[in-house]
């Protein structure tokens, strides 16, 4: 059956690589996961371009295109040897973060999958600028991997704390897990300052989801786990489960629009070890 939510449709996949070992991670997910869905799958890079200095210095501009279709050489060698079929597509713009949400809006991506920091600038809390900022202002979901990233084989874990950013990154990884065939964890975080009225609210919000799942047939447990921060909790408990994907919304109870993403989600983003689907509310 055609899956009607855009939360839960992984049709239409776009990799954003620059091609440096950080998006290597990236590029064995996306052709992974478009084989799994039998998803269409678009690879971009971006030229940093400005026409004044590439008048300037046109063999400059070449030697920076010639390099992005060298990285298109690259992956297409790698998809093809996956059995699997991509088209690829190289934009010029001065700003990266700019070109790749635009050309997820041009072919309405389902998910954009990228590496979790690039080559260009300093890393912050270990995730790179553009990444940070594309999770907070994409449109679809977000696949973020570190370089050693691969298909999860073991457990999805799904984080929730009620809000209806938790709810998206909830039926987002019940699909998932249903495509892959694995078993769901979800887990709610509570703090030590946290009354007993938001400690209930989380047990509440993390049983709901269980529910949710186990009336879809999935296979599934929940559990409440109390950390100094909700990133280290959520963490830990992938680890202590064998999760080897991690599901978020992108935003938490606050659900600051002004804040392109949230906190936490950043956070997990940069410590968790393997690959995390940062998902949008809609």
């Amino acid at each position: 059956m055609t899956e009607l939510s855009p939360l839960g449709r992984f049709e239409q996949l776009l990799l954003a690589t620059d091609g440096s070992e950080y998006s290597d991670g990236a590029v064995r997910l996306a052709l992974e996961l478009a084989a799994r869905c039998g998803a269409a799958l678009t690879v971009m890079t971006v030229v940093i371009s400005n026409p004044e200095y590439d008048a300037l210095a046109p063999q400059l501009a070449e030697a920076a295109g010639q390099e992005a279709r060298d990285i298109m050489d690259r992956v297409r060698d790698q998809a093809r040897a996956a059995g699997v079929e991509v088209e690829t597509v190289i934009r010029h713009g001065q700003e990266p973060v700019a070109e790749i949400l635009q050309q997820s809006e041009d072919m309405q991506a389902d998910l954009l999958i990228m590496g979790r920091r690039g080559r260009r600038g300093l890393a912050r809390m270990m995730v790179g600028d553009a990444t940070g900022r594309i999770c907070g202002m994409a449109s679809c979901s977000v696949l973020v991997a570190p370089r050693a990233a691969q298909m999860p084989r073991s457990r999805i874990l799904v984080a929730t704390d009620g809000s209806r950013y938790s709810d998206a990154a909830a039926y987002a990884a019940g699909r998932l897990a249903r495509l892959c065939e694995l078993p769901l964890t979800v887990v709610s975080a509570t703090l030590p300052s946290h009354s007993e009225a938001r400690q209930a609210e989380a047990q509440e919000a993390a049983q709901r989801t269980l529910q949710a799942y186990l009336d879809d047939g999935l296979e599934a447990e929940a559990r409440v786990d109390a950390g100094d921060r909700p990133e280290t909790a959520i963490v830990q408990a992938a680890a202590s489960t064998g999760a080897d994907l991690i599901v978020v919304g992108s935003h938490g109870r606050s659900g600051l629009q002004k804040v392109l993403l949230g906190s936490v989600s950043e956070r997990v983003i940069g410590a968790a070890p393997g690959p995390v689907l940062v998902v949008r509310a809609g």
